[in-house]
């Protein structure tokens, strides 16, 4: 089945601004670059030569401004999992904002979705909400520090942790900074970086057990805690070996630190998280995204005595915590349902579709010829443009070539009728069935022939 980029019937195929010859999003763009840097507030959205704009979503399809519609592999950035405009998050979200939309005071759906998260895995004894995965992040490594009395974090090369200084270190790497694999440097994100920063993040090379822990070891002393994510994005959304994890998690046992596990982004992947397929119990989990049902959150969970760092009637106060929108009925509300929502049936459903994705495209891959590789596991997975899937952020990066021809099957892609995260990345929601899949399945194969035939 071919799902083309194409206006509704009800839309004109002239986009133009009355007057002009601009289409809608040109001629808006061309006002928000005077108010906004780049004429955005996230890079994400940029496209060439400029973005395009919203003007509804339902379900797994959104439609731009222009009257186009196109299925929605991004889910903004893995967080709708129920697509858009999911009904019951709507009818819940609208009751809600009739009662009011933040209070100085605690709400009953604070608890109830404390509640029900904790229910979903053995090792969130108690939980905090903030209001993004960068804040929850934040909080992991601040309550670390605050539990253990050390400075440091360590962190995987090449790995997204949010926008905290700390979490930056070393997420962009290339081969003129990243420095010897034995001992990869700590490389600033953002210009401007205090050096102090930098010499308080160690960075080990994900997937590689010995080199990690021969660098841990060094640190031994000085590390509150190391932050893992099971399937890193920018790393090449590869899983983790299971030998590299059980070695993390017993250095961290062994030496005093904490395992602060990034899960915002894998939590999809099974009813408590990745973390249940690895049998790994960490010390702290971050979540966002998705638990939000489509509103910003954020929330940490974890060991009941780390948490408690953050008690304000301990006797001893190690980290005062609080935040205006923190556990906002509005986004309680809406995260409780579509949690409730994605129940072990669900989960299962849509990973049997990401599985059923993750074939097709290893059969256009055969059957093309495309040097390509296909990695993911969950509901998530992403295309490479190398023949052998990439198990580290080296192995990851984008040669030139490589990136062109990346640019060309998304761009191909966007044409076809789909939006997908920019390093050709998919994450799945419960609206699509196997039409979507097989549809997509069928537009990277022609993306493949193309790039074959010269692009």
């Amino acid at each position: 089945m071919s799902i083309q980029a194409k206006p509704t019937a009800s839309v004109s195929a002239n986009h133009a601004v009355p007057g002009t010859s601009q289409s809608k999003s040109a001629a808006l763009y061309e006002r928000a670059i005077h108010r906004m840097p780049g004429g955005v507030s996230r890079n994400t959205v940029l496209r060439s030569p400029h973005p395009l704009y919203a003007d509804h979503g339902e379900g797994c399809r959104i439609t731009d401004i222009e009257g186009v519609t196109r299925i929605d592999f991004s889910n903004n950035m893995a967080s709708l999992i129920h697509g858009h405009a999911d009904p019951d998050i709507v009818n819940a979200v609208t009751e809600q904002l009739h009662r009011g939309s933040a209070f100085m005071m605690a709400t009953e759906s604070e608890v109830q979705y404390a509640e029900h998260l904790c229910a979903r895995n053995a090792s969130f004894d108690k939980l905090r909400f903030v209001n993004s995965g960068t804040e929850a992040l934040m909080v992991a490594m601040k309550a670390a520090r605050a539990f253990t009395g050390r400075p440091k974090v360590a962190k995987a090369e090449g790995a997204y942790h949010g926008g905290y200084d700390y979490a930056e270190v070393s997420q962009a790497p290339g081969p003129d900074t990243w420095g010897e694999v034995d001992h990869p440097s700590s490389v600033p994100l953002c210009f401007g970086t205090p050096k102090s920063t930098l010499e308080d993040v160690v960075v080990i090379p994900f997937n590689d057990p010995e080199r990690a822990i021969a660098i841990l070891d060094k640190h031994a002393d000085d590390l509150a805690c190391v932050l893992l994510d099971l399937m890193p994005h920018r790393v090449g959304l590869n899983p983790a070996d299971r030998e590299f994890i059980e070695a993390i998690r017993g250095w961290a046992t062994r030496n005093g630190a904490l395992i602060v596990l990034d899960e915002v982004i894998t939590l999809r992947s099974e009813v408590g998280g990745l973390q249940q397929r690895y049998e790994l119990t960490p010390d702290l989990t971050a979540m966002g995204k998705m638990i939000g049902g489509g509103f910003p959150v954020g929330a940490i969970a974890g060991r009941a005595e780390v948490m408690d760092v953050m008690n304000p009637r301990a006797e001893k106060v190690l980290f005062p915590h609080s935040g205006t929108f923190s556990a906002n009925p509005i986004s309680t509300t809406a995260g409780l349902i579509a949690m409730e929502k994605f129940d072990r049936a669900a989960v299962d459903r849509l990973n049997g579709l990401a599985d059923r994705a993750m074939r097709g495209i290893a059969g256009a891959i055969e059957r093309t010829g495309m040097p390509a590789s296909v990695t993911g596991t969950g509901s998530m997975f992403r295309v490479h443009m190398k023949p052998t899937a990439p198990r580290n952020f080296r192995e990851a990066f984008l040669t030139p070539d490589e990136r062109a021809k990346l640019n060309v099957l998304i761009d191909h892609l966007f044409e076809e009728g789909f939006v997908m995260i920019n390093t050709c990345t998919a994450t799945l929601s419960t609206p699509m069935t196997e039409v979507e899949i097989d549809a997509l399945v069928e537009g990277i194969e022609s993306g493949f022939r193309k790039i074959l035939a010269g692009g």
